[in-house]
């Protein structure tokens, strides 16, 4: 008598190469998913920056130094969007800052966290909940 179906090892084996599948494929998806939520943040600190401009067209002026500045970004569901101005010489400054939720994107609050000024200056203080202090935008592995 023959039986037909798959022996206890045979099943074993099957769900051992599952989960090595599972634990290589799920942290590179993951690491892709969260690029494609930093880069909806990076084009939001880009329109910022052309609103601010416009506001400066505008106003002659970034808004009042040391209070928030004066142009709003949309809510955004991976990142808060923060904006300050600040005093330089000869006229005033300001920085856009885009930092992360928990659970959005990465595990913590402020796993990456970007800026922007208005020389175009572009930043990363965070990056994975390390603390990164680069002259660009890091999107992968510590990339620009």
């Amino acid at each position: 008598m023959k039986n037909k179906g798959f022996t206890l090892i045979e099943l074993m084996i099957t769900v051992a190469i599952v989960g090595i599948l599972v634990a290589v494929a799920l942290p590179a998806y993951t690491n892709y998913s969260n690029r494609g939520k930093i880069t909806d943040a990076l084009a939001a600190l880009g329109d910022y920056r052309v609103k601010m401009e416009q506001y400066f067209q505008d106003n002659r002026n970034y808004g009042t130094v040391n209070a928030a500045c004066p142009v709003t970004l949309a809510a955004s569901t991976y990142f808060t969007y923060s904006c300050t101005v600040g005093a330089s010489t000869p006229t005033v400054s300001y920085t856009a800052t885009a930092t992360s939720i928990a659970g959005a994107v990465g595990r913590t609050a402020g796993d990456y966290a970007y800026t922007i000024n208005e020389a175009n200056a572009k930043g990363t203080t965070a990056f994975k909940g390390d603390a990164v202090t680069k002259t660009c935008w890091v999107i992968r592995g510590g990339e620009c």
